[in-house]
């Protein structure tokens, strides 16, 4: 999953983007009203992880909105990322104007790592419509693990593949287009192109070939993972 996670306390956010990142997400990170409104403006994620207590730039001369109107703003244009609010702010009077602004889920600190984690999975399962287990063919994704087999044998991809075949696996049987994969795969500074991810799709055949599941092409469209046996 590509995160945003949204944290001005720079020990608790260090804490959240190693245990995150190691756990096999992609992070991006914003310490201000401003860094958060424009990150989550201009690149699309699959969860947010945001703090209702944020400082503004030190240019800024007019306040801005914090955490719950920049939830609000995104919800007006929208934009339906699931999203975690996490904050110190854990009246009941908070709680209810952070959900009725649009938050999917809120947690008061201190917290425990792996209930975040548990909490983000479970937002994003009822987002996309999935279950914690996809398969097609003898290919299965365990996404608690966060792992693939091949006919229960453990399937070793490196990450960038990883990320390609889960965003297929998510679930199987949808378009996805080359510019979503791309931006769930680029950095900021370096944007994924299309032949890099044409060569990734095509070491991916060729691991999953026999498996009874196919990626295949739309022209024009995107990709699409199927059964073999549903292919024309």
């Amino acid at each position: 999953m590509r995160i945003l996670v949204v944290e001005d306390d720079d020990v608790l956010r260090n804490v959240m983007l190693r245990s995150l990142s190691e756990a096999g997400h992609r992070v991006d990170v914003a310490t201000t009203v401003q860094e958060a409104h424009h990150l989550w403006s201009v690149q699309p994620f699959d969860a947010v992880l945001l703090d209702l207590n944020l400082p503004h730039d030190a240019q800024h001369r007019q306040p801005l909105p914090n955490g719950l109107q920049v939830l609000r703003a995104a919800r007006t244009r929208g934009d339906r990322t699931p999203v975690l609010v996490l904050t110190a702010r854990d009246r009941k009077e908070d709680r209810i104007a952070g959900l009725d602004a649009g938050a999917d889920d809120y947690l008061g600190k201190p917290f425990d790592l792996d209930e975040v984690e548990a909490r983000l999975r479970a937002l994003v399962r009822r987002a996309q419509g999935t279950e914690d287990r996809s398969a097609v063919g003898t290919l299965v994704l365990d996404r608690r693990a966060r792992r693939f087999t091949l006919a229960d044998t453990a399937l070793a991809l490196p990450a960038r593949e990883f990320e390609v075949l889960w965003e297929l696996m998510t679930p199987p049987g949808r378009v996805v287009s080359k510019r979503t994969l791309s931006e769930k795969l680029s950095d900021f500074d370096t944007a994924l192109g299309d032949n890099a991810l044409e060569a990734f799709i095509s070491r991916l055949r060729r691991k999953l070939a026999d498996s009874g599941a196919n990626i295949r092409t739309l022209r024009g469209l995107g990709y699409m993972l199927e059964s073999t046996a549903d292919s024309p």
